[in-house]
């Protein structure tokens, strides 16, 4: 099955897909260090460095799934939440790639506050456009820490489904075993110059860690987040006012901090995943990313959707 993802980023949905099937025929993204990161770990990948805008999607026509990762400051609550009235809304480019497409199916994910009262007639109209496009339309909040990524991180997700394959959609369930605590996570990453303290640490760091906040270009660095959420690492044992360029070392004393592959492993990359660019850009990045894991399990439920829909409607069609 085939996708086009807009507002790829570093890949964090992209490789949700890729685990449910899906290959990318094009992945969108404007920021230089987020395309290189993408041709790194995909050297195969058809990756397009630029602007959503001007992009065509009209070549992919008929596409089993668009996907994308709309930016969230126009509805975070950490901003403003202008909404429609913000730049940086591209639910509308959204709409117009949808139209030129025809996808089979269409994800799209983003912060949890699009689903504030405020936004209801913003909703509305979204709904609307996609109905008369022929799709079903139904979001969700999905927590990371539900399908094994050890953090909260709730985000929005937007499923669209043609209307004659909607019954064979169904919301991923929630796994059962709980996420590995921060400690029992990182231990190893935070042992790498066998620090004395790690056990320690590790034994401390005894519940799963906040949303992970990576910034904007116009606001955030490489830190944990604010205030609040830097008093929640306080409490894991982790000092969020920045980001480490490596595991403490032997003899280190003091409150660590997490380094870009901690993080990383927080989001649920793997290991073996790179992030081009320097700490500040790697970690917005990782920080932004939609984690892989809830991309994933959404994803296989819409391969699911398709492939169970080309069964029902090639039945009795000659050979």
């Amino acid at each position: 099955m085939y996708c086009i993802e807009i507002c790829a980023g570093a890949g964090g949905q992209a490789l949700g897909l890729e685990a449910a099937g899906f290959e990318p025929v094009a992945l969108v993204e404007i920021e230089p260090p987020a395309c290189r990161t993408l041709s790194l770990n995909r050297p195969q990948w058809n990756v397009i460095h630029d602007d959503v805008k001007n992009f065509s999607a009209a070549q992919y026509y008929g596409v089993d799934l668009l996907a994308g990762g709309v930016p969230c400051p126009p509805f975070s609550m950490a901003g403003k939440q202008l909404g429609a009235g913000d730049e940086r809304d591209l639910f509308p480019e959204a709409l117009r790639l949808i139209d030129e497409s025809r996808p089979t199916a269409v994800m799209l994910e983003n912060v949890r506050g699009f689903l504030d009262a405020k936004f209801d007639a913003y909703r509305a109209n979204l709904r609307e456009q996609l109905n008369r496009m022929g799709y079903f339309v139904e979001w969700k909040i999905l927590t990371a820490a539900d399908f094994g990524v050890s953090q909260l991180r709730p985000r929005m997700v937007l499923i669209a489904i043609k209307q004659e394959h909607r019954e064979h959609f169904s919301w991923p369930q929630s796994l059962i075993q709980p996420p590995k605590t921060v400690g029992k996570l990182l231990f190893d990453l935070m042992y790498e110059h066998t620090w004395h303290g790690a056990l320690d640490w590790s034994a401390k760091a005894n519940a799963i860690a906040p949303t992970i906040v990576g910034g904007s270009k116009k606001h955030g660095g490489p830190d944990l987040g604010p205030t609040r959420a830097r008093l929640a690492w306080s409490e894991l044992g982790v000092d969020g006012r920045g980001i480490a360029d490596s595991a403490p070392a032997e003899d280190f004393v003091g409150v660590p901090r997490l380094t870009t592959r901690m993080v990383a492993r927080l989001q649920g990359f793997p290991d073996e995943g790179q992030f081009f660019g320097k700490k500040t850009a790697a970690y917005r990045q990782i920080g932004n990313a939609f984690p892989p894991p809830v991309a994933a399990a959404v994803s296989r439920q819409l391969s699911a959707c398709i492939r169970r829909s080309r069964r029902v409607y090639t039945v009795g069609i000659p050979a």
